[in-house]
C-alpha cells in the first residue's frame, strides 16, 4: 500500500490518508461570517479524495483578522455559518478541521486582489493593530504592544474559538503559529523585544503558545487531534530556528498537541528563502526528531510521487498541499491512481474513474 493513501490515526481520529488539503486564505467572508462561496469551496476537495480538509485562518477576534474579509469564529453567528459546510464535508466522507488564527501585527491589511497595499486605515474598515512589542512589519502600520490583560484575553480568546469550533462539528483544531502572525511573532526575537515573562528566553518566547495549547487542550477535552501550525525559520539573520522549532514542537506535545505543521517564513519581508519544490520538508524532518515528533511537511508538494517519496523517507508523518488543491481539485482520486491506490470515490463519479 501507498504510504500517503495509508490511514493515520491519532487519538479517536482516524484519517483514510495522509494527503490533507492545507488552510488557505479566501478573503471571502462578510463580517467574519462564511459564505455560499466556502460551502462550495470546502465541499469540492472532500469529493476529490482528501484525507483531511483544513479550513482557512480564521480570526478569534476581530481585531486579529489579516484583511476585513477574514472568517471568524468569535461569535455565535460565525460558528453557525461554519456547521453546514462542516457537514457537506462529512456527507462527502471526509474530515473537518479549523485553523484558529490571529494575524497580530499582520492584521488590518487589504485583500491580496484589492487596489491597495498595506494596511487597511480606520476610515477604510480598519482597526489598530497588536503585538508583542510595538514593533511594525515593514510597509505596515506601527502596532500597540500587549499588555499583560491582553494576552490573558488573547489566550481566553482561542479557548473560546475552540469551544465553537467543535460545537460547529470541526474534528480537528490547528492553531496558527506561523506566518508572521501573533503567536509566530511571540516566538521569533525579531519580533519579541519584551523584557516580561513572555521575552527573552526561549522558554518565555514560547509561553503564549505553550499557554494557548493547554487551554485549548482542556477546552475540546481528550479526544480532538490538536495540531500546531509553526514557522521553523524566518529564513532572516537573528530569527527562530529551526532547532528551536523542534524544542518548541517538543514542549507544545507535552502541553497536548498532536501534530507539528511545519511551514516558514512570514515574519519579516527581509526573509531570504530558496523556493523550489519540497522547499520546506527538510524543515519537517528535523522538527520531527527521527519520529519523536509527528510532522506535517508543505512548500511545492504538487506530485503524488513527491509526496510518497517525503513520507518514505522519513521527513513526514502526512503532507498538506495548497495550490495544488486549488488547481486540481481531485488531487486526491488522480494521486491515488498514479501510485496504484485503493480509494473510494464519490457514488457518482465512480464511470469517470481511471482503469
Amino acid at each position: 500500500m501507498a504510504l500517503l493513501f495509508s490511514p493515520l490515526s491519532i487519538r479517536s481520529v482516524t484519517f483514510a490518508n495522509r494527503l490533507w488539503v492545507s488552510p488557505m486564505c479566501m478573503y471571502s467572508a462578510v463580517d467574519g461570517v462564511v459564505q455560499d462561496f466556502h460551502r462550495t469551496h470546502l465541499a469540492q476537495f472532500a469529493a476529490g479524495g482528501a484525507g483531511l480538509i483544513v479550513a482557512e485562518a480564521t480570526a478569534v477576534a476581530a481585531v486579529g483578522r489579516i484583511s476585513p474579509r477574514d472568517a471568524g469564529i468569535w461569535n455565535d453567528a460565525q460558528r453557525d455559518a461554519w456547521a453546514p459546510i462542516v457537514r457537506d464535508i462529512h456527507e462527502r466522507g471526509t474530515l473537518a478541521g479549523i485553523q484558529l488564527a490571529h494575524a497580530g501585527r499582520k492584521a488590518s491589511t487589504w485583500w491580496p486582489w484589492a487596489d491597495e497595499r498595506g494596511s487597511v486605515a480606520p476610515a477604510d474598515g480598519g482597526w489598530q493593530t497588536v503585538a508583542p512589542s510595538a514593533v511594525a512589519f515593514e510597509g505596515f502600520a506601527q502596532p500597540i504592544a500587549m499588555d499583560t490583560a491582553a494576552i490573558e484575553e488573547l489566550v481566553d480568546d482561542f479557548r473560546t474559538a475552540a469551544v465553537r469550533a467543535i460545537d460547529a462539528g470541526f474534528d480537528v483544531i490547528e492553531l496558527h503559529a506561523a506566518h508572521g502572525y501573533l503567536l509566530h511573532e511571540f516566538l521569533s526575537p525579531l519580533s519579541n523585544q519584551r523584557t516580561d515573562e513572555y521575552g527573552g528566553s526561549l522558554e518565555n518566547r514560547a509561553r503564549v503558545l505553550l499557554r494557548i495549547v493547554e487551554v485549548v487542550r482542556t477546552a475540546i477535552g481528550e479526544t480532538v487531534p490538536l495540531f500546531v501550525r509553526i514557522s521553523a525559520t524566518d529564513h532572516a539573520a537573528g530569527g527562530f530556528t529551526p532547532d528551536e522549532a523542534a524544542t518548541v514542537s517538543e514542549w507544545a506535545l507535552g502541553q497536548g498537541a498532536d501534530l507539528i505543521d511545519v511551514s516558514s517564513g512570514g515574519l519579516v519581508a527581509h526573509q531570504s528563502i530558496d523556493v523550489h519544490p519540497g522547499y520546506q520538508v527538510p524543515l519537517a524532518r528535523t522538527v520531527r526528531r527521527g519520529g519523536r515528533i509527528p510532522v506535517s511537511a508543505v512548500g511545492l508538494i504538487t506530485a503524488a510521487a513527491q509526496a510518497e517519496q517525503v513520507l518514505h523517507e522519513g521527513a513526514a508523518d502526512a503532507i498538506f498541499a495548497g495550490r495544488e488543491w486549488l488547481r486540481d481539485p481531485h488531487f486526491g482520486l488522480r494521486a491515488a491512481h498514479e501510485l496504484g491506490a485503493s480509494v473510494a470515490w464519490p457514488a457518482q463519479y465512480v464511470r469517470a474513474r481511471w482503469r
